[in-house]
């Protein structure tokens, strides 16, 4: 039997069925929805859990005209009474406001317009209506053809579409609005945050507030805006926040979703590594996966079942807040960072709502607090267990993000030690020429101004890997070496090789985490895998006659550097 695609980049509802690709059914979202909804509904989670798909599917369900059978065999088909009642039976706007952005206003509003545009288009048979007066069919026009005019027509633009939609079928509209934070996160960035807050909030003010052609609205982003900043007197407006029980479980993957879908593929075996790599975030009290990351990670392996894991989400997503708080770190911040990326939880508020300029609070405790919001809304943190309040026990949620944290730290770390030009020299020459004492006094001095790992229950290699990322980062900044990671050599893999081809110096590097403090030992044990291992071997083979071999025991901030070397003349 032929298997069914992944669907990778699949937000279009239809797509599954009429293209046979695996889908994860989510339709319970529609009963719930209908079950609990308000007026306006807003779903904040993080990007790549789902949004836009299950808001597809929503239009595809409720849309005029839909076709029954994309729902045969899934679980909204089950209840006939609801599909009988709402299947097919209301006209829908659908706006994704996700490619909303610009370098300056301008752009944007150019863009919001656009988008817009191009959905009135969908509904251009309109022009035909017999229902419309001839004032109605002028004003679709212009948006059909994005003349605006004065900014007060885009204002009004979707209470336009409600009105002519519900004279033409009698029938009130749904109206769809997905990732509606996007245009404002855009604007922040590049500095009209203001004019686009004011221009999102008449836009939404107008088609959510007191609209008499709107049966339900749903709308969906990452964060949770301030509502007096963009939903200014929206009655029955509801929320569900990744904190939110109601509706938790249909935006990512649950345990049983993952294991169903590893065994489809026949890689069962490897749902260990999946769930340490993707899984750990909490929505409400249920425990999910982040679906772009299992689904990319399942394509891999359904070709290559030992394919090594990787990061999926991290390229897909920006990291700029991260980079934000670890380039403004105070040492309150940095022992936050320290516990956290140790595999600890931190117990701190969170405030749930938010707008973009709170970000610049010149008050440095609120900065952090705000700053460390957006973290858990966007998905960077997540909750240790579920919370009943505004402080929250928040832990990174699992290895992918984590290795996000660590390459912040590591460039922030390298930019920092390399500024200081003259410690960083006398630190790659001591490499170079086997001083021993020398490389231990200066990454213990640069350790003391860093992040470092604290001794909590985090796994030894995970610890192991952090100080190795630090070393690594210090060695890479000579571009005239040649350094690499893990690389094959003998019998293993050497944690770090370095050559100097001018100088026909090869270096062998073994970075271990030192337990309790116990530097001597640690050190003799690295020094003890360089030999059994073989991992000077490389070096033999290729003739460089001088092989510098580094035992290197790190603890907290502090470090201890054991050397040996073998020279030979070929």
């Amino acid at each position: 039997m032929e298997m069914k695609k992944l669907p990778i980049g699949i937000e279009f509802f239809d797509n599954f069925k009429r293209d046979d690709f695996y889908y994860v059914d989510k339709t319970g979202f529609i009963r719930d929805l209908l079950n609990t909804r308000g007026s306006v509904n807003l779903f904040t989670r993080p990007r790549r859990f789902g949004k836009s798909l299950n808001m597809d599917m929503l239009k595809t369900f409720f849309e005029l005209g839909t076709d029954p059978s994309l729902f045969d065999e899934l679980e909204i088909s089950e209840d006939t009474a609801l599909c009988e009642q709402y299947m097919g039976k209301y006209p829908v706007i659908s706006i994704s406001l996700k490619d909303v952005e610009g370098t300056d206003f301008q752009m944007a509003y150019a863009m919001l317009g656009s988008v817009i545009s191009e959905e009135a288009g969908r509904f251009s048979f309109l022009l035909e209506s017999d229902k419309l007066t001839k004032a109605d069919k002028k004003k679709l026009s212009y948006l059909i053809e994005e003349e605006f005019g004065e900014a007060r027509a885009l204002q009004g633009s979707l209470r336009l579409l409600t009105q002519l939609l519900y004279k033409h079928y009698g029938i009130p509209v749904i109206v769809l609005l997905d990732e509606y934070d996007v245009p404002l996160n855009k604007a922040y960035w590049n500095g009209y945050y203001l004019e686009m807050a004011t221009l999102i909030r008449s836009v939404f003010s107008q088609v959510l507030k007191t609209n008499k052609y709107l049966f339900f609205a749903v709308i969906t982003g990452c964060l949770r805006i301030a509502k007096e900043s963009i939903f200014t007197g929206l009655n029955n407006f509801k929320v569900r926040t990744i904190s939110d029980i109601e509706c938790a479980k249909y935006f990512g993957f649950t345990d049983h979703e993952v294991r169903e879908m590893l065994c489809y593929y026949g890689v069962e075996e490897r749902f260990g590594d999946v769930k340490e790599w993707y899984d750990g975030y909490r929505f409400g009290d249920v425990d999910v996966y982040c679906p772009w990351d299992v689904i990319n990670q399942c394509d891999k392996m359904r070709v290559r079942k030992d394919s090594p894991m990787e990061s999926h989400w991290e390229n897909s997503s920006s990291n700029a807040i991260v980079r934000d708080i670890i380039e403004e770190a105070t040492e309150a911040t940095k022992a936050e960072i320290e516990t956290l990326i140790s595999g600890d939880y931190v117990e701190k508020p969170i405030v749930p709502e938010l707008t973009y300029t709170d970000l610049d609070s010149e008050d440095p405790s609120l900065r952090q607090t705000y700053l460390r919001s957006v973290l858990y809304a966007t998905g960077y943190l997540t909750d240790f267990e579920a919370s009943n309040g505004k402080v929250h026990k928040l832990v990174i949620p699992n290895k992918e993000v984590l290795e996000i944290y660590r390459d912040r730290i590591y460039s922030w770390f390298r930019v920092r030690v390399t500024r200081d030009r003259e410690h960083w020299q006398k630190f790659c020459m001591a490499m170079e020429t086997g001083c021993a004492k020398e490389i231990e006094n200066l990454f213990n001095k640069f350790m003391e101004d860093s992040i470092s790992i604290r001794d909590t229950f985090t796994r030894k290699e995970m610890k192991e890997n952090f100080y190795h990322g630090m070393l690594l980062g210090l060695l890479k900044s000579d571009g005239r070496w040649l350094v690499k990671s893990n690389a094959e050599s003998g019998i293993g893999y050497t944690d770090i090789t370095l050559e100097i081809p001018s100088k026909d110096i090869g270096c062998i590097i073994e970075v271990k985490y030192a337990e309790d403090g116990a530097f001597d030992r640690t050190c003799e044990e690295a020094m003890r895998q360089i030999e059994e291992s073989r991992y000077a071997a490389v070096f033999r083979q290729r003739g460089i006659p001088t092989i510098r071999k580094y035992g290197i025991a790190c603890y907290k901030k502090n470090c201890k550097v054991m050397y040996s070397v073998e020279e030979e003349s070929f």
